[in-house]
């Protein structure tokens, strides 16, 4: 029987999901997209999870949109013509939320780019709180040199990362960087070794969940509505949030823990 196409593991309050499709180097097909979109149902749903990596199995994190795909769209395209571009814009956008779920984690989720992102697979990785690289990975948005228009959110994600020119430039050009270049520019958080990607995400894995879960949830929903939200919307957001963590053990429990000298115990 052959092995899950997304595995899970949990070591306490922190999940690894591995994209599991090695000998096509993780490209995002459908059948991987029904899967981690599961997968993402599951974890979203429990109230114990404080944060989340994702990985891919491999020598790679997600070498793009898969080419069957791409393909079958292409003949769909130039057999069906002007007819053909509603079904497959709705075919589209139901393929993107397949990965994008991840951003339906209430918890942090950190992207650990072991290997090349590019295409749909870096979309997903910007998807993702925090993304750490690398150093050696091959990181891109090659869309246009495939004569393909960017999708899976590209085109929001990558200007709020790296700014609108930078932004231009690597989509106009379908450049790709190095896990080192990606750092110096803010596309990732930070590159490393290739044999720290997975340790250092979950290192700093742990660090989130040692913080308050509610807090933080609060913060992955803050920072989530605040590229379309007014500072004073944004104020107004962040009073309700505290409110509502100043009626729960949390703030109590991190208060003491100043007073004692002591690293807090969230429950």
């Amino acid at each position: 029987m052959p092995e899950p196409l997304v595995l899970v593991s949990r070591d306490g309050d922190v999940a690894t999901l591995v994209l599991n499709d090695p000998e096509r180097r993780n490209a995002m097909s459908e059948a991987l997209g029904e899967a981690f979109a599961a997968r993402i149902a599951d974890l979203a749903a429990d109230a114990a999870l404080r944060a989340v990596v994702l990985t891919g199995a491999g020598d790679a994190f997600s070498a793009g949109g898969d080419l069957a795909m791409i393909q079958a769209r292409a003949d769909q395209g130039a057999a069906g013509g002007r007819a053909a571009r509603r079904p497959i814009r709705d075919a589209m956008r139901a393929f993107y939320q397949l990965f994008l779920a991840v951003r339906d984690l209430p918890c942090p989720a950190i992207a650990a780019l072991n290997g090349s992102a590019i295409g749909a697979g870096l979309c997903v990785a910007l998807a993702c709180d925090v993304r750490i690289a690398s150093a050696e990975a091959r990181l891109g948005l090659n869309f246009t040199a495939l004569g393909l228009h960017p999708g899976m959110g590209a085109t929001w994600t990558l200007p709020r990362l790296v700014g609108p020119a930078r932004a231009a430039e690597l989509l106009y050009a379908s450049r790709l960087l190095s896990g080192e270049e990606a750092a110096a520019i803010g596309l990732v958080n930070r590159a490393v070794a290739p044999a720290q990607v997975l340790p250092a995400a979950r290192a700093l894995a742990a660090e989130f969940a040692a913080a308050s879960p509610l807090a933080n949830r609060g913060v992955k929903r803050a920072l989530a509505r605040s590229a379309g939200a007014s500072l004073e919307d944004q104020l107004s957001f962040e009073a309700a949030e505290q409110a509502q963590c100043f009626t729960q053990g949390d703030i109590r429990e991190g208060l003491a823990a100043v007073r004692e000298r002591r690293k807090p115990a969230f429950s």
